[in-house]
């Protein structure tokens, strides 16, 4: 039986559960088996966190926290990354937001004038021929999910092999995976195309696809070198962007969207919460099975809300203004506050909507988590300067 956007669970408490049954696997057992696919419903050594940690249902933090207190760091290490590598991915954006405005934009050209219409259409419904690529083509539509190697065999294969665009099989991820972001999916299908580490590609091979999937699969017929792709020059990394202080002791609405379903105490310590606000902004993302998963953890999320603020929390369709703004006037506050949403649709629709409360005289405040502030200022370059600083990272904030 696979796994599909209802058996994921839409709710923190599911994926709690997902947790507590996967830490115990998540030393030696997951560095043995991370690699392996051995296909829907089989058991696996991952730990299928990931639409949690996507919509912060569950944060990084506290998954890395629950691993170490069963597991050495040396043990656990694999997986650590595998966490850590999220949070880089947002920071190297974050840094470099111009590379997702690309994106959109080579997608959008790509959309309307690719000309082999024939071609996109049987990579996306799985008539390729190509044995192990249709089967997680059609995987991946019906589920919401693949294994991290299927993705970067499905990548490869799609640019190298089939020679489609990139930009249109990122977005065909974009469309389908429950976990999908802006920073994760573009930037690993620029990492397979060889252009976020100019120059280095990855190349899907017959016989590693037929060791780590158990022998299910052996394709004939993949390309037998990966040509990194070209591109104009990427601007170096900037700053992270300002996040001014929310006025502190301010009577605040306390608003909640897609990119951070958990805020907690700590992140909003010191601000009198008067209502909550719960977004049901799953418009916002790409594919079916996401917003169904986000639209379902909405009432989960504003019950506890409301447990956590002791106020009243109610869900609102979207990003509306109109509504957000009276809900403030109705609690009598001059101030909606925020989890920081990173690089991507919420980001640009929170832009928006500070503009348009601004006009009325209300401030929209974000606030950054620690976790985020700590680890993104060190996604200035690749992955492994970055790895070389979690340990130290991790002692800072007591996890070690």
């Amino acid at each position: 039986m696979q796994d599909t956007a209802l058996d994921f669970g839409y709710s923190r408490r599911a994926g709690l559960d997902r947790l507590a049954r996967f830490v115990p696997q998540a030393g030696a057992r997951y560095a043995a088996g991370r690699n392996t696919d051995a296909g829907p419903g089989a058991p696996s050594a991952v730990s299928k966190l990931s639409p949690y940690l996507r919509y912060r249902l569950l944060t990084e933090q506290e998954v890395v926290q629950a691993v170490l207190q069963q597991h050495s760091y040396e043990a656990s290490e694999k997986f650590l990354q595998e966490v850590l590598w999220r949070t880089y991915w947002k920071g190297w954006l974050e840094m470099r937001p111009s590379v997702w405005t690309r994106f959109l934009e080579e997608r959008d050209r790509q959309q309307q004038g690719f000309p082999n219409a024939r071609a996109l259409a049987a990579a996306e419904n799985g008539t390729t021929g190509i044995e192990g690529f249709d089967d997680w083509a059609r995987e991946l539509t019906e589920t919401g999910y693949l294994h991290n190697h299927a993705r970067m065999w499905f990548a490869s294969i799609w640019i190298f092999t089939l020679r489609l665009p990139w930009a249109l099989g990122a977005d065909f991820f974009l469309r389908h995976l429950l976990d999908a972001d802006a920073a994760s999916n573009t930037l690993s299908w620029r990492w397979v195309a060889g252009l976020q580490t100019v120059g280095k590609t990855y190349l899907a091979t017959a016989d590693n696809i037929a060791r780590f999937t158990g022998g299910r699969f052996a394709p004939r017929g993949l390309a037998s070198e990966a040509i990194a792709l070209g591109e104009a020059p990427v601007a170096a990394a900037q700053s992270l962007p300002e996040v001014p202080n929310p006025a502190g002791g301010e009577p605040s609405v306390l608003l909640v969207t897609s990119d951070d379903m958990n805020p907690d105490r700590g992140l909003f310590a010191g601000m009198p919460i008067k209502a909550a606000l719960v977004s049901d902004d799953a418009d916002l993302l790409w594919g079916d099975q996401a917003r169904a998963f986000v639209s379902g953890a909405v009432a989960d999320t504003a019950q506890r809300i409301e447990s956590l603020c002791q106020c009243p929390a109610q869900s609102t369709a979207g990003l509306d203004a109109a509504a957000i703004l009276a809900a403030a006037q109705a609690a009598g506050v001059r101030q909606v506050v925020t989890a920081y949403a990173p690089v991507g649709p919420v980001a640009d629709a929170l832009k928006t909507l500070a503009e348009t409360l601004a006009g009325e005289g209300v401030a929209l405040a974000q606030v950054r988590r620690h976790w985020d502030s700590q680890f993104w200022p060190h996604a200035k370059k690749g992955f492994f300067p970055f790895k070389e600083r979690i340990p130290e990272l991790l002692r800072e904030d007591g996890l070690l």
